[in-house]
């Protein structure tokens, strides 16, 4: 992080406004965009970055600047996302961690896609995906979150995460099947 950001960082701890619209500017598209993959409505995503940067200016305090202050905002934004979907839905159906079986992750090669297939294309396959499995793989291939932070992120344990992102990506292939032949489900 560059001096320019620590001192921004800084001046909104002493709760200069003008320094925190500065750093709400900076982040506000991205964090934006990250909020829409998650809820699909732009109210919504509007109302998750308002509360978020309210969560982040509020604990501002506690950044530790461990790792970038856009990375630590975006984990408030998701996390923000998920109990906004989590409160529509009432509660996720949680699977039974007996049940899950440990996968073997090392077969990347098997999740190349199809060149026919549009990323868009992959995207609505993903929103098509049960919210236990949907949100395991948006983390991990949207967002770049590792089984552990992802295990933090949902209140799952790492094999839960690593069983429902492999489940997920079964899913995920079934559905883009008929997509690249032509056909949509």
């Amino acid at each position: 992080m560059n001096t320019l950001q620590i001192d921004i960082i800084e001046q909104c701890k002493q709760n200069n406004r003008t320094a925190q619209l500065k750093l709400y500017n900076q982040y506000c598209d991205g964090m934006y965009a990250v909020a829409m993959r998650f809820v699909k409505d732009s109210l919504e995503a509007e109302d998750i970055v308002q509360e978020a940067f309210i969560k982040a200016f509020a604990k501002l305090n506690q950044y530790k600047a461990e790792v970038t202050f856009g990375a630590w905002l975006k984990r408030i934004v998701i996390n923000k996302s998920i109990d906004c979907l989590k409160s529509k839905k009432q509660h996720l159906q949680e699977l039974e961690e007996v049940h899950l079986k440990v996968v073997d992750v090392n077969y990347e090669n098997e999740w190349l896609v199809d060149d026919t297939i549009t990323l868009d294309t992959i995207k609505d396959a993903i929103q098509k995906l049960p919210d236990k499995y949907r949100y395991v793989v948006m983390l991990y291939l949207m967002e770049g979150y590792d089984h552990q932070e992802i295990s933090e992120i949902l209140h799952i344990s790492e094999i839960a995460s690593r069983t429902q992102l492999s489940r997920g990506k079964s899913k995920l292939k079934e559905l883009l099947i008929p997509m690249r032949n032509g056909t949509r489900s």
